[in-house]
């Protein structure tokens, strides 16, 4: 049914042939020569990663590369980022790529020649730096983007704003960041851009395929702290006071029911996990007050506001039940990545044009979350994923790891499908927009 779908669509959509074709055919072969340095630019970035909001060399690079391809450009923005705006020799739309730049508090175990060696202090504990996520990969590739599309500016119809984006794993503590913060000081306005694009690398996805959903694609993340307040007691007289550890236990399983027997789960996935609970300072004394973290995440923006109203009913009415009362502060933070239902469906030729119609899959969901999802608020937007992991063992015999640990890994090879996706996006869209 999914290849009668995409083929019906290739015949609706009508993706311009003709000069639209050939400037495809010409962006590939340059896609292609430059692949080499495009590799070489990641490992520079993979050999020296900068924190959130602390990308001050990774800038400059980006920076002086965009320089030199004649663009204009704009750093401090969002702290660290950086943004070039090319202009097309024809009239046409804004198009916005993106590409986040910071790495994470990760010391990396990976053999390659180009490990990290960066430590640095993340929450006053030091902290070796690596690009554990894959955003020197997608720096890498919007440079590449950057060069290729300014040797055919000419030919463009339309403007192309790149933007590289800090902070996307979260600002430091007190501080803003990331593509929220970029949205607030202008990144879409003058020039204004009328649709995003966007990829991540996928450690767990073989090198050489693309995936895509449309609608909501990666989810909303939200925080929450419940505070249980009970009443302090001696340990050996616990009828005495009202225990919060037992109560906020009893809060812990409770929660568990917020998804599987009060959430509509055929409709959307969700997700609340405790990650952090602390309480009580020595083992015969009944505490006070014990405070709960964990997360949040939803797929949909009216289960999102069921889900935080569920986990205020019954955090509160168990805590009631126990004669404790339980404070629940639910914090919001990134939205659902919501990508635009009828953009990824006319564009959707563009990405089998990158790895082959036969690679490019269509996938569920995932419960990780993106900042991207706050350029989409503004504009229509694709997010999509490049397969990054290797087909066959690398011959060290190192394992691979995932995404945000020690060992993430990924075959190089995959970068120049992800440039080609990008420069297959931007310039069908032109077309279509003509």
């Amino acid at each position: 049914m999914h290849k009668i779908i995409t083929f019906l669509a290739l015949l609706t959509i009508g993706i311009p042939h003709g000069q639209g074709q050939a400037l495809n055919e010409k962006t590939d072969a340059l896609a292609e020569a430059i692949e080499t340095r495009v590799i070489e630019w990641r490992r520079h970035f993979h050999a020296n990663p900068e924190l959130s909001n602390r990308e001050f060399k990774t800038a400059e690079k980006i920076a002086e590369h965009l320089r030199s391809l004649g663009m204009e450009v704009q750093t401090g923005v969002a702290k660290t980022g950086v943004v070039g705006v090319l202009k097309g020799g024809k009239k046409g739309p804004v198009v916005g790529l993106r590409a986040d730049i910071d790495a994470l508090p990760v010391t990396e175990r990976t053999p390659v020649p180009f490990a990290s060696k960066v430590v640095s202090e993340y929450n006053g504990i030091e902290t070796g730096v690596m690009h554990a996520c894959g955003h020197d990969t997608h720096i890498a590739i919007l440079m590449g983007a950057a060069e290729v599309l300014s040797k055919v500016r000419k030919e463009l119809n339309g403007t192309v704003k790149f933007i590289f984006q800090p902070a996307e794993e979260g600002a430091p503590p007190g501080e803003e960041g990331g593509a929220e913060l970029m949205v607030k000081e202008g990144v879409l306005k003058n020039p204004d851009v009328e649709v995003m694009f966007g990829l991540h690398i996928a450690a767990g996805t073989d090198v050489g395929r693309i995936t895509y959903k449309p609608g909501g694609t990666m989810a909303a993340a939200d925080r929450f702290v419940i505070k249980v307040k009970g009443r302090q007691a001696h340990g050996s007289t616990p009828w005495i006071g009202v225990d919060p550890i037992v109560t906020a236990a009893q809060i812990i399983n409770g929660l568990q029911t917020v998804v599987s027997l009060q959430t509509e789960l055929t409709q959307e996935a969700a997700v609340v996990s405790v990650g952090m609970i602390r309480g009580g300072v020595r083992n015969n004394i009944i505490p006070e007050e014990v405070e709960m973290i964990g997360t949040i995440r939803t797929l949909d923006t009216e289960m999102q506001t069921k889900v935080h109203d569920n986990i205020r009913r019954t955090a509160t009415k168990i805590a009631e039940s126990q004669g404790a009362t339980a404070e629940v502060d639910i914090q919001i933070g990134y939205p659902v990545t919501y990508n635009d239902p009828g953009l990824t469906q006319k564009m959707l030729p563009s990405l089998q044009k990158a790895a082959g119609a036969d690679k490019v899959d269509l996938v569920n969901a995932i419960t990780g979350a993106e900042d991207f999802s706050f350029f989409q608020k503004e504009v229509p937007g694709l997010y999509f994923f490049v397969g990054g992991r290797p087909l066959e063992q690398p011959e060290s015999g190192f394992t691979p790891g995932g995404h945000h640990t020690p060992d993430f890994y990924i075959d190089e090879s995959g970068l120049v499908i992800g440039l080609k996706a990008m420069l297959n996006l931007t310039i069908d869209y032109m077309a279509m927009a003509k």
